[in-house]
């Protein structure tokens, strides 16, 4: 496995940030099960180590922010796995650079972290979308596959739940194809329920 350090990269008109590896999911689905980077021409989301906050900060320099949409926390790992260091990041961005700031997360950042995390949200994050994957928790299980077992799914509605409160925008969403028409439906009724918004995302293979 090649490894760099690969801190921000683009997709598209945002800016990406990858500052851990560490997930507590190992979903099939997972784009880094058949990829180590997103471009090509930039170097493998594999980490050769986290990055610090202050390394995080340097690596904005080397970008002209004035092009992006979005700062987005994903990468090759769960950004909740360092919330305190994401959060400093995402203030740091916010009062540098005046971008909208997302979090793509499992949504099991208050089971990694031990405590419930979503208030310290506010005011730092726009927009959160949180991977669903599917309305069935024994389903839920076998795609995601994360390390807290049978509590991951319910701590992940939670999470969305609460989240309404503190974050403008948050979204649950699944990939085109891993679940039926009719499971989409189903996740759909989930969302309203919830009161947020439901995304189906494509499926990317390379």
């Amino acid at each position: 496995m090649e490894k760099s350090m690969t801190i921000l990269y683009e997709v598209h008109n945002n800016l990406y940030v990858n500052m851990t590896n560490r997930c507590s999911s190992s979903c099939v689905f997972c784009l880094r099960n058949n990829r180590d980077r997103m471009d090509a021409d930039r170097g493998s989301l594999w980490l050769e180590h986290e990055p610090s906050v202050d390394e995080v900060k340097r690596a904005f320099q080397d970008f002209d922010m004035s092009q992006y949409e979005e700062v987005v926390f994903c990468g090759f790992g769960e950004p909740t796995e360092r919330i305190e260091d994401m959060l400093e990041v995402a203030q740091f961005v916010k009062d540098t650079y005046h971008k909208p700031i997302r979090l793509n997360t499992n949504g099991q950042g208050n089971l990694i972290n031990e405590r419930d995390i979503v208030p310290e949200l506010e005011g730092k994050i726009d927009t959160i979308s949180i991977s669903l994957n599917t309305p069935n928790e024994d389903r839920y299980h076998e795609l995601v596959r994360s390390r807290f077992g049978n509590q991951a799914f319910q701590a992940m509605l939670d999470f969305a739940k609460e989240a309404v409160q503190y974050v403008p925008n948050v979204i649950l969403s699944t990939v085109d194809t891993t679940i039926t028409k009719e499971e989409e439906q189903e996740c759909q009724k989930i969302c309203d329920s919830l009161n947020v918004t439901y995304r189906i995302r494509e499926y990317e293979e390379n």
